[in-house]
């Protein structure tokens, strides 16, 4: 969570709901005329635009020499697709998210997450590859001509397409109930199953044509499908159930029947002398990466949300999750049907909790003044009414931090009665809300990609050494489904908490 309050790229959307007649455009990859909301030139510009809310909305890695690794691979890979001759932008993401994701004009960004989770460069590739094949086929372009007729403007679909794909499908939908943005959710369709499938054959022949083995492209695939199998396999062990929509597949179709199509249209590639997977290259690129939450984002360690930067805490309770966000810190119960969303309050909103009620639209209702853990807080319950006039109930409290910062914390739940239900571990989870103690600052220590010698006493002597478990250390690996194990002295990845 950021202390500022990031709403640009969906603020930005509902502002630029621009039409468009449409025009004739060459397919670049199929050949084909089509009708489309955006010209080739149109198409840019919007990726342009949009990749500055993109921006405004995530942080950068700040790593030079990671930045100019991958956009140096990435710049090889679109040399040889079918929009060469577009000016390429790779930018590597600071979120732990296992992601990747295009803007129209030749825009491709991966997250930090999914870099950890590659065994090699040309593992690497093959996501990018996927991911310039979105922008050489055009289907953002595609898809903002579908949405054009839904009633939302040409940039307004590229930016909050750019939201659903960088989120994921659970993701971008949680985010627009939460701000009540329903364009988000309802409006802005994810990429066809044709669409996905035509990515992936384009990352294998962008492999091929780089002299990848294009099969890497089906490693991808089944790293990524062996994530989201440990995902399950962990809500299964904890009594919950397991979660989709959350990672790069969220979108994807991720079937036995997609990994099939791939290997075959892999098989009929070929890579002639193909180069070395560049392992080497890719680890020593990715050596003392973030892993996980950022300090600068703030850091979730078991049940504790701790802020460095902020001098904020809070501590779920048990069987709660902590989902920490961009915008916002989300407290979510073990059904999944009530939460206590932490958000920032933007500095314009003042610094009287009164006036930042009445600004936030608490119309009648009840506000009491109270002290946690030695901060000023106000609750209210009540009727809020939003900017477009309607009424609702609402419930929230205000803190203000050790720092003079104001945060809210919103409460929300699928009904009235759940509310109720859930309310002892809402209100604890609130109390908790805290300035980081002395014990808090020494958990507080970000986590960061090692490589080391793969000892004989395997994936379990690791885990003695490393933040992670064994489960955790196969699948950052890829040996979680079963593969065969590195040899003793191989260099592999491990996570250690940094000094």
């Amino acid at each position: 969570m950021k202390r500022h309050f990031p709403f640009a790229v969906l603020a930005t959307a509902a502002l630029l709901t621009v039409a468009g007649c449409g025009t004739n455009v060459v397919n670049p990859v199929s050949g084909r005329t089509e009708r489309s909301a955006m010209s080739l030139q149109q198409e840019v510009a919007a990726g342009r635009e949009a990749h500055q809310d993109v921006l405004k909305e995530y942080a950068v890695v700040e790593d030079a020499r990671l930045q100019a690794y991958v956009t140096a691979l990435g710049n090889k890979l679109a040399a040889q697709s079918h929009r060469a001759e577009l000016e390429w932008h790779f930018t590597v993401l600071d979120s732990p998210e296992v992601n990747a994701f295009a803007l129209p004009g030749g825009y491709v960004y991966v997250t930090r997450g999914i870099l950890a989770y590659m065994e090699s460069e040309a593992d690497l590739a093959g996501v990018m590859g996927h991911e310039i094949g979105h922008v050489t086929a055009r289907h953002g372009a595609q898809r903002a001509t579908r949405q054009q007729n839904a009633g939302i403007g040409v940039l307004a679909a590229t930016v909050l397409g750019a939201v659903l794909e960088s989120r994921g499908v659970g993701g971008a939908t949680d985010i627009a109930g939460q701000l009540s943005q329903n364009a988000a959710a309802g409006y802005i369709a994810s990429y066809s199953r044709e669409q996905e499938l035509q990515a992936d054959q384009l990352g294998a022949e962008y492999l091929a044509r780089n002299r990848y083995d294009p099969k890497h492209m089906v490693d991808v695939i089944q790293v990524l499908k062996d994530q989201e199998q440990f995902a399950a396999d962990q809500a299964r062990a904890q009594g919950r159930q397991p979660q989709t929509g959350n990672n790069w597949l969220a979108s994807h179709p991720s079937n036995e029947q997609r990994l099939q199509r791939i290997r075959d249209e892999a098989s009929q590639l070929t890579a002639g002398q193909a180069v070395d997977e560049n392992r080497a290259a890719f680890l020593q690129a990715i050596d003392g990466m973030v892993f996980g939450d950022s300090p600068a984002q703030g850091l979730v360690r078991g049940q504790q949300f701790l802020h460095p930067t902020l001098d904020i805490a809070l501590t779920a309770p048990a069987g709660w999750s902590l989902q920490n966000g961009s915008e916002s810190l989300t407290v979510m119960s073990p059904q999944r049907d009530a939460a206590l969303i932490l958000q920032p309050v933007p500095e314009k909103a003042g610094s009287a909790h009164d006036e930042i009620l009445r600004r936030w639209g608490a119309e009648q209702g009840r506000t009491d003044a109270k002290t946690i853990n030695g901060l000023k807080a106000t609750h209210f319950s009540g009727v809020r009414r939003n900017a477009q006039g309607q009424r609702s109930n609402a419930e929230i409290t205000l803190i203000t931090s050790a720092k003079g910062a104001v945060y809210a914390l919103v409460y929300a739940a699928k009904d009235g009665q759940t509310l109720q239900a859930r309310r002892a571990a809402l209100t604890q989870a609130e109390e908790s809300f805290r300035a980081l103690t002395a014990d808090d600052r020494k958990l507080a220590k970000p986590w960061k990609v090692a490589l080391r010698p793969f000892p004989a006493g395997g994936f379990a002597e690791m885990a003695k050494t490393s933040v992670l478990t064994e489960a955790q250390l196969k699948l950052l690996n890829g040996r979680y489904g079963g593969e065969a194990l590195p040899k003793p002295g191989e260099r592999v990845k491990t996570v250690v908490a940094a000094p």
